[in-house]
């Protein structure tokens, strides 16, 4: 399953998505990992979960973070959600290219059995359509 926290900057989304990333540490009954551009929230994500900066790793673009995400799932088969911040900072503003990598990433989570959680900085009317087709708003 591949989730979506959609608004603008400021509208609370990493709060929201820090509130998840440690509720599901407290119910998963494997391996919880948050992925961020930088190191930001450090203090914040409880230490249980696995708190990745892709800076570190020098991921760019959509590709190239993909493959990334990738790897995390190829690594740790005991991952049951993976939570990123910043979406757009680590892929691009494309929206095409957005809706590429969440089918992709879509078809990663069915294989891999984890579930998948985005925060995206920008209107909810200017994402192609055919993103809710196989991901949800929360």
């Amino acid at each position: 399953m591949t989730s979506l926290i959609i608004g603008h900057k400021g509208s609370g989304k990493t709060k929201r998505l820090i509130e998840m990333v440690n509720s599901a540490v407290e119910k998963s009954s494997g391996n919880v990992v948050c992925v961020e551009k930088e190191t930001k929230l450090t203090y914040d994500v409880n230490y249980r979960a696995r708190l990745i900066a892709t800076d570190y790793f020098d991921v760019h673009g959509f590709d190239a973070f993909y493959g990334f995400l990738c790897g995390i799932c190829a690594g740790d088969h005991d991952i049951t959600d993976l939570f990123v911040d910043a979406t757009f900072r680590i892929g691009s503003r494309d929206y095409e290219e957005l809706a590429d990598f969440l089918y992709k990433v879509d078809k990663l989570s069915q294989l891999t059995d984890t579930k998948f959680l985005f925060t995206i900085s920008c209107d909810e009317e200017v994402l192609p359509k055919r993103i809710f087709d196989y991901c949800q708003k929360v």
